[in-house]
């Protein structure tokens, strides 16, 4: 035995071998300790969309009722001679429409064909104006003022009716705004949801989630501002089938924005349906107060296709209401067709897991029995069918690749009975 040499001026000295290092493997230098500056473009991004979206908000709900100006309000006009009257005094701001009969402006005012109905009372200096507060008091006021200024510059006296009123538990006429609002943003916020679950739910499965919901919003909808707090009287089946059409269409378009979009598809379903389309809906200002453009995008989106609808079915016997449900039929399904082929194009083919080589024996030793892997519980990579652009791995049980073993060729199988 090999002991340490002992020598007079110092204590032990024990020799250590020397450290072997790895083959191939290199000491890792360490880490700065300074923090790595993060792009610019990442905190700025959320902040720019963040200010674009309060700052239409305001510009649109606030913008609106800023200086509402009315455009060819549609006035039924009974008697040719106050007609012509009624036009040149009051231009554009009203289109007077000529009837022949007081019945029959009335008829047109209680099926939305007009939003008022002047003609003369028993008297030579009166006037009497028939209004139907169900199209909206901003709008009813706005005609009461001009033919109230017409009135007092001809020296006549007006009286004004209601005889469409709106129904005794919306008396500022918003409940179908507050209800058509509320659809959507829950609509929108489901496809938010769903967004985040496209690794985990194929795409027939979100469909049928979005579907389901929209169906249980427009009855859980109808049924709390129908006949629970009586404030819409609409049919309650009726008003069901288009809010669910609203939800559908709200979850629809944000779910498709995102997959085609990415990460702005949001922000932009923020602008387009909480934003614009609630704001230019018809309820807050009327859409005959609003400028050309606003009134163009009333017709054209979601929110407002659904006041509308809401509105016909609830005080106006239903007479247009075949425009608003195509609209909203249009906007869900053109969604939902425009999703299911972006996502149908770019579904990746499944990967071939690869085979495992056999495991060499050396003579003499036992051969493992030939069998097959049954489904184990090991986490595996599989490929869900996504829509948001690109493919993403799922998680699931499989057969693993590396637990099977494949089976002898008869050569082998001979050799193991000799």
């Amino acid at each position: 035995m090999n002991h340490p040499a002992v020598t007079p001026s110092g204590p032990t000295v024990v020799d250590h071998p020397p450290v072997m290092e790895k083959p191939g493997v290199h000491p890792q230098p360490h880490p700065p300790h300074h923090r790595r500056r993060q792009p610019i473009r990442v905190w700025l991004q959320p902040f720019l969309i963040s200010l674009v979206i309060v700052s239409a908000f305001v510009s649109c709900y606030v913008g609106l009722m800023h200086d509402p100006q009315p455009h060819q309000i549609p006035v039924a006009v009974t008697g040719p001679r106050l007609a012509n009257k009624v036009q040149q005094a009051l231009g554009d701001s009203i289109d007077v429409r000529r009837a022949d009969s007081t019945t029959e402006a009335r008829d047109a005012l209680r099926h939305r064909d007009v939003v008022a109905v002047l003609g003369n009372g028993p008297h030579a200096k009166d006037l009497k104006l028939d209004v139907a507060s169900a199209n909206g008091l901003s709008t009813t006021t706005a005609v009461t003022k001009l033919v109230t200024a017409y009135a007092h510059g001809a020296d006549q006296h007006l009286s004004v009716s209601d005889i469409v009123p709106l129904a005794r538990y919306d008396a500022r006429g918003l409940a179908g705004f507050y209800v058509s609002f509320g659809v959507t943003l829950s609509g929108f916020a489901l496809a938010q949801s769903v967004v985040g679950l496209s690794s985990l739910l194929h795409l027939r499965h979100r469909f049928t989630l979005m579907a389901v919901f929209a169906a249980a919003s427009g009855l859980v909808a109808a049924a709390i501002a129908g006949p629970i707090l009586d404030a819409v009287p609409a049919p309650y089946l009726p008003l069901a089938f288009v809010l669910a059409l609203l939800a559908a269409a709200a979850a629809f378009t944000t779910k498709m924005l995102a997959t085609y979009v990415g990460p702005l598809g949001i922000p932009l379903a923020t602008l387009l349906l909480l934003t614009v389309g609630n704001s230019t809906s018809g309820a807050t200002v009327g859409t005959d107060l609003m400028p050309s453009a606003a009134r163009t995008l009333s017709a054209l989106l979601p929110p407002g296709a659904a006041v509308r609808a809401i509105a016909d079915l609830s005080y106006f016997q239903s007479s247009h209401v075949l425009a608003p449900l195509a609209t909203l039929i249009l906007w869900a399904a053109g969604s939902a067709v425009l999703l299911a082929f972006r996502t149908t194009k770019q579904r990746p083919a499944a990967p071939v897991p690869p085979q495992a080589a056999p495991t060499p024996h050396r003579a003499g030793e036992d051969r493992p029995t030939p069998h097959r892997a049954t489904t184990d519980d090991t986490p595996t990579t599989h490929w869900a069918d996504t829509d948001e652009g690109h493919s993403v791995p799922g998680n699931g049980t499989t057969r693993h690749p590396a637990f099977t073993v494949p089976p002898k060729d008869p050569d082998t199988i001979a050799e193991s009975f000799v």
